[in-house]
């Protein structure tokens, strides 16, 4: 049981930070590589080893037909992965801090930590807790909830192997750096990543129930769509679909929004952001591509305007693609949700000229999604698919 660590990438972050120009960031960034990560790394190295020594039984955990939510992001993936990750006697799934702390033994001691503050301590490690959380991602909680004790990506699961996309917010340097396309990545490659990521998912399972399912929600893995098929024969897919006009100037906003907080000039992240809207079409494609060669894989394709409208109809639709049953507890909980749905009207309005972005060249790029959708038209566009 090996933590798997991306050498190769971590001398180009290293590379990418030493040419940066700006002072402070390039401070921050080789503290973090040089010191920080073969630290943090080389302690989860030895607790992954430790694991396969102090819980044996884990040998004999197996992943059977996981489900991976993939899309892209802001497409209602998160909105899905909760929803779906109620059903908790059903589902598995990794909160953000257990993918920071990957290791079973690490998890568990976590927890027993936790359990002992609330027990004989009050909860007062618990609150100094909450007050970092929200210090930390309050001034994005409007665009994008967060939290360490939520559900998210496990895309996180490689920050420390310098292998996740989540470097690409701490420096901006999309074109240098290349997180998302695992599956044009080289077969020994491709099966050391996926090796390990099966590691940590059955570590999660050891805790949370080998009987349970694991639920991921990662829109980063629409660029590995094929290596999740390989790696996971019975893999389940759910793709979600929302306007193009909507996610991309959203994650740009996004992007945009933690890029100026860490003070990268402006110049850097345009060509930054202008990298990212072009690997969008590739996001919107990819995942369909592939499951069109694999018919043999179940799966489901959700439009956000149905799942923000109609919950309950939107997640058992998903569940019979699946071919899972609702059970009659997770009924009532969608029955709930469907009491609170209403058509979803965001507190944001994200503007594709922000971003240089033409409205005709996205509908001309994904001009079948546009028409299979139905997706609304940017005025400012002739509305031809074809262009």
């Amino acid at each position: 049981m090996i933590f798997y660590f991306d050498f190769r990438q971590w001398t180009r972050l290293l590379r990418v930070a030493w040419r940066e120009p700006h002072p402070a960031g390039r401070r921050r960034m080789l503290v973090r590589l040089l010191v920080l990560v073969p630290l943090v790394a080389s302690f989860h190295a030895v607790c992954f080893f430790l694991d396969g020594v102090l819980f044996p039984s884990l040998h004999r955990v197996h992943v059977r037909g996981p489900v991976f939510l993939v899309g892209h992001a802001r497409s209602g993936t998160t909105l899905l992965h909760r929803l779906m990750s109620r059903d908790a006697e059903r589902f598995s799934s990794f909160r953000l801090y257990e993918m920071y702390f990957p290791s079973l033994l690490q998890k568990k001691a976590i927890r027993a930590l936790a359990a002992f503050d609330r027990r004989a301590l009050g909860g007062c490690f618990e609150r100094r807790v909450r007050a970092w959380e929200a210090k930390r991602y309050g001034k994005t909680q409007d665009i994008h909830a967060m939290g360490l004790t939520q559900p998210e990506e496990d895309d996180f699961l490689f920050y420390w192997s310098c292998a996740s996309g989540t470097w690409m917010l701490k420096l901006p340097a999309m074109g240098e750096l290349d997180f998302y396309h695992l599956d044009r990545e080289r077969e020994r490659k491709r099966r050391r990543v996926q090796r390990f990521y099966a590691d940590c998912i059955r570590r999660q399972l050891a805790l949370n129930g080998a009987d349970r399912i694991h639920l991921c929600k990662a829109p980063h893995f629409a660029g590995r769509v094929a290596s999740l098929i390989e790696s996971f024969p019975d893999a389940r897919i759910v793709v979600t679909m929302r306007s193009p006009h909507e996610t991309i100037p959203s994650l740009l906003k996004l992007m945009k929004v933690g890029y100026t907080l860490r003070g990268w000039d402006a110049p850097r992240m345009a060509r930054s952001l202008g990298v990212l809207a072009a690997q969008s079409f590739h996001t919107y494609r990819h995942p369909l591509e592939v499951l069109a060669r694999h018919p043999e894989i179940r799966h489901a394709i959700v439009d956000y305007r149905e799942l923000v409208s109609e919950p309950k109809r939107s997640v058992a639709a998903v569940y019979r693609a699946l071919g899972i049953p609702v059970s009659a507890g997770y009924e009532a909980v969608l029955d709930e949700e469907q009491k609170r749905a209403r058509r979803h009207e965001s507190g944001h309005s994200y503007s594709l000229a922000e971003f240089g972005l033409d409205a005709g060249a996205i509908e001309r790029e994904l001009a079948a999604l546009f028409e299979r959708y139905q997706w609304r038209r940017s005025p400012e566009s002739d509305g031809h698919a074809g262009g």
